[in-house]
């Protein structure tokens, strides 16, 4: 297979003929699809034999081997399932109904059933397989795919053709011609053993091909190759050999650990409100008045009936182990500043008080302890360091909220819900200005998109005005592009209902008639005599209106008056023409035809902090451009951002801490807020540029405790895997 896959890839060609696309790429890996899986049947035939060098022991089970001999003797349609999947796979992504086996996410656990648990291992054991195969070649890979792709720096997560595509398919593949579900998972991890010893000896071949055809490599993102976020690993190590699995994590997350009901519960008293509290030193106060109010008197009890039952005692040894995992996960995130690591470390004693008590806390992302860590960490994603205006003012709030849980004796969810609303009225205060300025940048947006959008249908309506007529094309491009916006614009700001206020939309008729290069009608020039000057006066104002650059409405107006003067001249069709064609050389076109980028009028741009006006050249950007700091994530081009999510953006030379705060209805604008309230507004376009020439780089997707939280998934997974082995 190797020699043949060799010949069919190129290795042999003259180098110098083109270099190969993504898509010359992709299909080459396609068309091995077949061969893959029917080496992966014989594998397994081979493994069922009864004796030999590739006996497997665990094949040798009746149900087994009958599921083999059923696959083997399906050989053809097996291998055309598998063809069929992986295409699908690789030029679609999976669709949503794709099962989530690069990323196992803490809160879908609670989703699982016993079916969705075991396929989640049976797959998670065949990755595992795979990814030790062909662990030493897949770098190279992914660095050639990245670039045939348009990024600078490696995408792994990005590779249409990374491994666990060929897992999906090959599971999917199983599924459908093995029904037996225990010997399906039988199979399961011997058949992605052939798959990876296979798919290395592909994956060195693509690799020496894309070389040998000139294709630069991708750069590794700051200086190593980010798989995921990266900020939990090394803590995911500490698990092993514990006692928290993927199903026992289940179950505590269901509250199968929980005490049964009747016992007393943890606090005798409900906290005054903090409202009432001008700062957070007053909480001591508070805690020592409540600690002297009397507490009802419990019924004596044996004392063996204050022992938890056994089910109880592994709920907390469990949800020990869910906190600490957790707690070390962000204690390792470099995301996080250290000394805002050190405060938020602090916070885990008084944080496992209460979840012995209350098991919400790992089920419930909304509880009041969870939202308290998450918001705080999410705060301290807005500094780079420790320098930055703000940060001792944060650190204060933070500082103060540690001392108050760690010295207070009374902690339930209602206390940290009312820390929670403290801490969040003084970051609201603080946050005031800030606030105001995002909004008003807001609503500037929000009005250039309804614009926008309504322009674009105008610009349809308008072309249709002028199909089959004889329009000069820079007169087109005006009307679906500059004047669309002048009549939508007017069209929004009426307030009485009205469709054409001021008559712009009935003047594209007289525009259209005026420009026209067919035979000069009876009184032609007579009537363009009398309508141009005022036609001219009515498109000026108009254009005046949304704030069009002068410089091009007068280039605008200079062809336009070519036209009407080779119209004027009597007899003189040959003038017409010229002078048409002159005006057409002068003119370019001042609107693209096909998605045209939103516009914004000068004070919109200068209100939303429009970042098209701060790009300037990208090539002497990329120049300048340093290494991506080891925090940075990549974020896949199919992948979309969330409002909230944390990003670094290359601003005038620097890189700037920016949060998205803000994202059109239609998804069209974006708008980043820096701490210092600064605003950066982009279009779609102008986002997918920036990301892709790694002028726009991700540090959070998505909430940093939410990923901390998966990390106690991946690691109950990688202990139900060390289980089974």
């Amino acid at each position: 297979m190797a020699k043949m896959l060799k010949l069919r890839l190129g290795v042999a060609d003259d180098p110098t003929t083109l270099q190969p696309t993504l898509n010359d790429c992709l299909s080459t890996m396609l068309q091995q699809a077949e061969l893959l899986m029917a080496d992966v049947i014989g594998g397994l035939v081979r493994g069922a034999t009864p004796a030999g060098p590739q006996s497997i022991a665990a094949f040798q089970l009746t149900s087994v081997k009958v599921a083999i001999a059923s696959l083997d003797h399906a050989r053809p349609a097996a291998c055309a399932t598998y063809s069929a999947e992986l295409a699908r796979l690789v030029y679609e992504g999976g669709g949503k109904d794709q099962v989530q086996t690069e990323v196992l996410r803490y809160e879908d656990l609670q989703l699982f059933g016993d079916a969705e648990l075991d396929q989640s291992i049976e797959v998670a054991r065949a990755q595992q397989e795979v990814s030790l195969a062909v662990d030493d070649v897949l770098p190279t890979l992914d660095a050639l795919v990245s670039t045939l792709m348009g990024w600078r720096t490696i995408q792994p997560g990005l590779n249409p053709l990374r491994p666990e595509v060929f897992v999906r398919a090959l599971q999917v593949t199983l599924a459908a011609h093995v029904p037996d579900t225990r010997a399906r998972e039988t199979m399961i991890t011997p058949a992605a053993g052939l798959l990876g010893a296979q798919l290395r000896r592909l994956y060195r071949e693509l690799a020496d091909w894309l070389l040998s055809s000139g294709i630069e490599p991708a750069v590794p993102l700051g200086g190593r190759l980010q798989q995921g976020s990266a900020t939990g690993a090394p803590a995911a190590g500490t698990m092993a050999k514990t006692l928290l699995t993927l199903d026992r994590l289940r179950k505590l997350l269901a509250g199968d650990f929980d005490p049964p009901p009747g016992k007393p519960e943890f606090l005798h008293t409900v906290p005054a409100s903090m409202s009432l509290l001008q700062e957070l030193k007053q909480v001591d106060a508070l805690v020592k008045r409540l600690e002297e109010r009397p507490k009802p008197a419990a019924p004596a009890e044996p004392a063996a009936a204050h022992e938890p039952p056994p089910g109880a005692r592994l709920g907390r040894q469990l949800g020990g182990e869910v906190l600490r995992l957790m707690f070390d996960t962000l204690g390792q995130d470099d995301r996080l500043l250290p000394a805002f690591r050190k405060q938020l470390r602090a916070f885990e004693p008084g944080v496992a008080r209460l979840a012995q008590q209350d098991s919400r806390f790992f089920s419930d992302r909304t509880h009041p302890a969870r939202l308290l860590l998450d918001r705080i960490t999410q705060r301290s994603l807005a500094f780079q360091s420790e320098s930055d205006d703000g940060w001792r003012r944060f650190m204060g709030t933070v500082e103060d909220a540690v001392k108050w849980v760690a010295g207070s004796k009374v902690l339930d969810a209602d206390t940290f819900g009312e820390l929670l609303d403290h801490l969040q009225r003084t970051w609201s205060d603080q946050d005031s200005g800030l606030r105001q300025r995002r909004e008003e940048a807001a609503r500037a947006l929000l009005h250039a998109e309804q614009r926008n959008l309504l322009a674009q249908k105008l610009a349809q309506d308008f072309e249709a005005l002028c199909h089959g007529l004889d329009v000069a094309p820079f007169v087109l491009d005006f009307l679906r592009g500059s004047w669309a916006q002048v009549v939508a614009e007017t069209q929004l700001s009426c307030t009485d209902g009205s469709d054409d206020p001021f008559g712009y939309r009935a003047l594209v008729d007289d525009l259209i008639w005026s420009v026209q290069k067919s035979t000069a009608q009876r009184g032609r020039a007579r009537r363009l005599k009398q309508m141009v000057p005022a036609l001219l006066a009515r498109l000026g104002e108009g254009l005046q209106r949304i704030d069009y650059p002068p410089e091009l409405s007068q280039r605008f107006f200079d062809s336009l008056a070519t036209l009407h003067e080779a119209a004027l001249e009597e007899g003189s069709e040959a003038a017409v023409a010229r002078d048409a064609a002159a005006a057409l050389e002068a003119e370019p076109p001042l609107e693209q035809a096909v998605e045209p980028e939103p516009w914004l009028a000068e004070d919109e741009a200068q209100e939303s902090g429009w970042i098209e006006s701060q790009l300037g050249d990208l090539d002497e950007l990329l120049a300048d451009l340093g290494e991506p700091g080891s925090g940075a994530e990549p974020l896949g081009a199919a992948a979309e951002l969330r409002t909230g999510a944390w990003a670094e953006l290359m601003v005038q030379g620097q890189w700037t801490r920016v949060q998205l705060t803000w994202a059109s209805p239609h998804g069209t604008l974006f708008m980043f807020t820096a701490l210092a309230g600064t605003a950066h507004s982009m279009s779609r376009r102008t986002l997918d540029r920036l990301r892709s020439q790694g002028l726009l780089r991700v540090v959070a997707g998505r909430n940093v405790v939410d990923d901390a939280f998966d990390q106690v998934a991946q690691a109950a997974l990688k202990n139900s895997l060390d289980r089974k082995a």
